[in-house]
């Protein structure tokens, strides 16, 4: 991976917005931004870590990105190729495909495990034979650990990390380039958790995978990622290789992000000042002017009212938007 930067990016988005009109009562309705203006690209064979708190537009982006939800604003490209048309979403979704984060809601209890890891492949007509058909449901089942015997069983019958399995090996079922990883270790034990991370780095390499990894957990993405972007409300505010965010975050809400996480060693936890933030976080319906982290941030100014700053490469590699990162001790 260490020659990705010369690569053109497998997939990229270029000021993507996503707006849900809310009905505010008399015939009246306002725009949620759940997503407003985001721009980034990831390259073939790496893995992008999509990281914020709860609400902040994580999983919206990587749902519009897959045109699950149809873009507000802005554009997608999928292998330098803009997606616009029907045809262009359908051909998309032959290479591109997403891991839920809910393995108990995502998988329909009326199907088989074959039927279900099976279905991507009767959509896209991806077999001549019904031993065809089988024979690739059971080599996908092999990849992500399950035994041919759980083919006949339906979902009810596993735990919530075997469960989780079928949904990647149903992701898989198409030979994608890319797959959108919702928070897909979320609803799982942490016993579970570091399997299921592992089997994704395992597979990324067998099989020339890229993801794009959604998680609130910052040790978790930190594990897989090649580079991290970090959200907050709607908006991207850090953008930067993994170790360069763990090692060094510029922007404030990535510091108290970071300030967050459990550290094992407790001479290190103890020499750690935690950065709490004052206030809660505004809604995305009556978002502050300017930038959205303002009130909550302790460098703000007045100009931070005024105007969103720019999201821009302050140094090789990394973005922040920022007004008073020259400001920051």
């Amino acid at each position: 991976m260490s020659d990705t930067q010369q690569r053109k990016p497998l997939v990229e988005v270029k000021d993507l917005k996503q707006y849900f009109d809310i009905n505010m009562g008399f015939f009246r309705t306002k725009p949620l931004k759940a997503v407003d203006g985001v721009t980034f690209s990831i390259q073939k064979g790496e893995t992008l870590g999509l990281v914020g708190e709860s609400g902040c537009g994580k999983t919206t982006v990587g749902r519009t990105m897959l045109h699950l939800y149809k873009p507000t604003g802005g554009e997608v490209f999928y292998d330098g190729k803009k997606i616009e048309t029907a045809e262009d979403i359908r051909q998309m979704r032959k290479k591109a495909t997403m891991v839920f984060q809910d393995p108990y809601s995502s998988l329909n209890p009326r199907m088989t495990v074959n039927d279900i890891i099976a279905e991507p492949l009767d959509v896209h007509r991806m077999y001549a034979t019904k031993q065809e058909r089988n024979a690739r449901v059971l080599e996908l089942m092999d990849y992500v650990g399950l035994n041919s015997e759980h083919a006949a069983r339906y979902a009810h019958e596993f735990s919530g990390g075997q469960r989780q399995r079928i949904g990647i090996a149903r992701a898989l079922a198409i030979n994608p380039d890319f797959i959108v990883c919702d928070e897909p270790v979320s609803a799982l034990d942490v016993s579970i958790q570091a399997q299921v991370i592992n089997m994704f780095d395992s597979l990324q390499e067998k099989l020339d995978l890229t993801y794009l990894f959604i998680a609130h957990d910052l040790l978790v993405v930190r594990h897989i990622s090649t580079r991290i972007a970090v959200m907050y409300l709607g908006k991207m505010v850090e953008l930067a290789p993994a170790e360069e965010i763990y090692n060094r975050p510029l922007h404030p809400y990535s510091r108290s992000l970071l300030s967050a996480v459990p550290i094992p060693d407790p001479k290190v936890a103890r020499a750690n000042k935690r950065i709490v933030l004052s206030g809660d976080i505004p809604s995305p319906l009556n978002a502050p002017s300017g930038c959205p982290f303002r009130t909550r941030c302790k460098y703000a100014a007045e100009e931070c009212a005024q105007s969103m700053p720019p999201f821009e490469e302050v140094e090789t590699g990394r973005f922040v938007a920022c007004h008073r990162l020259a400001y920051i001790d």
